[in-house]
């Protein structure tokens, strides 16, 4: 008898897939590419506020009429004096004096304010005690307060028979009447800036952090000065430098505990309104002029100290 007929490829393949546990190998067929449909534009939406350039326009305009043109007239009236003139009235001693009292106390009250700010602000966000509405409305004092009236009160306090000044007295402070009586109007009206600078900063951050630290080990030193510092360093230096900036320019508390005497206790904005009273406007708008320039520069390098010192903490948190 002969072998039987092998069957066809086809035959064989559809008797293997028949068979169960063997499923055939069948390549997938091409799919045909689909069309790239374009992307449906999206819808733009109107924003609230006016379009950039009416937005932009009315920003300039209102910054120049408010603090461009008034400090071009600074540089315009100074410049109707000659440069020896300029020169003279700018670095006489009494000038010189004056520049040395108001950014010296200015940056000693700052410095004040940033320790203690922080310290105030530490009490009103982390603790709870009889009076605390009471403790945070003494805060914002200052702001309402005329500045004249700061001024008297602080001279009636410090002065030798005051509340505080009799006590003193006896230990050789002198504190009325003196280059410390600026340095303590100017820390009176500081001290807001740095508090509400600092206290939302604390309010944010989480009480855990300080409790996982310690967890971990670390002692209450350690978790002020890694945890909790860095997270208050940027918001203390925008404080400091806002004190710092109030009180360059502050006239009516100091004028009334100064004792404005020259080249002992007079400010430079009361030296520019001695020149003013004289009718002597050049030589006011030079001392203005000057003392402007120092204290944008002042400013500009705090800023940048703090701006650096934030972005290295900020790397630095990355990194871990």
């Amino acid at each position: 008898m002969g072998d039987p007929p092998e069957p066809a490829p086809d035959e064989a393949d559809a008797e293997l897939g028949s068979e169960p546990g063997f499923e055939a190998a069948v390549e997938p067929a091409p799919l045909a590419a689909a069309p790239i449909q374009p992307a449906a534009p999206r819808k733009r939406m109107r924003p609230v506020l006016p379009g950039f350039g009416l937005a932009m326009g009315f920003t300039l305009l209102y910054l120049s009429l408010i603090v461009l043109i008034p400090l071009s007239t600074v540089f315009l009236k100074s410049a109707s004096l000659t440069w020896t003139s300029f020169l003279a009235i700018v670095t006489s001693p009494r000038t010189l004096a004056a520049y040395r009292l108001s950014l010296g106390a200015s940056f000693v009250a700052a410095v004040v304010n940033g320790v203690c700010g922080v310290l105030v602000a530490w009490v009103l966000v982390r603790y709870r005690f009889p009076g605390k509405r009471l403790v945070d409305s003494l805060v914002d004092l200052p702001f309402a307060l005329p500045t004249a009236v700061a001024g008297i009160a602080l001279a009636s306090i410090y002065a030798k028979n005051g509340w505080v000044g009799r006590f003193l007295e006896p230990l050789g402070i002198h504190v009325a009447y003196t280059a410390a009586g600026v340095v303590v109007a100017l820390t009176f009206i500081g001290l807001p800036f740095v508090v509400r600078t600092v206290q939302p900063v604390l309010a944010d951050l989480d009480p855990e952090v300080e409790e996982a630290a310690a967890i971990l080990g670390a002692s209450r030193g350690q978790t002020f000065f890694r945890v909790i510092l860095p997270e208050l360093v940027p918001a203390a230096a925008t404080g400091f430098v806002l004190a710092f900036a109030r009180a360059l320019g502050e006239y009516g508390s100091v004028i009334f505990i100064a004792g404005n005497l020259p080249l002992k206790s007079e400010i430079t904005p009361l030296l520019i309104m001695i020149k003013l009273e004289e009718f002597d406007y050049p030589g006011a708008t030079a001392i203005a002029l000057v003392f402007l320039l120092i204290s944008f520069a002042l400013l500009f390098l705090i800023n940048v100290l703090a701006w650096r010192r934030s972005r290295f903490l900020r790397v630095r948190e990355e990194a871990l």
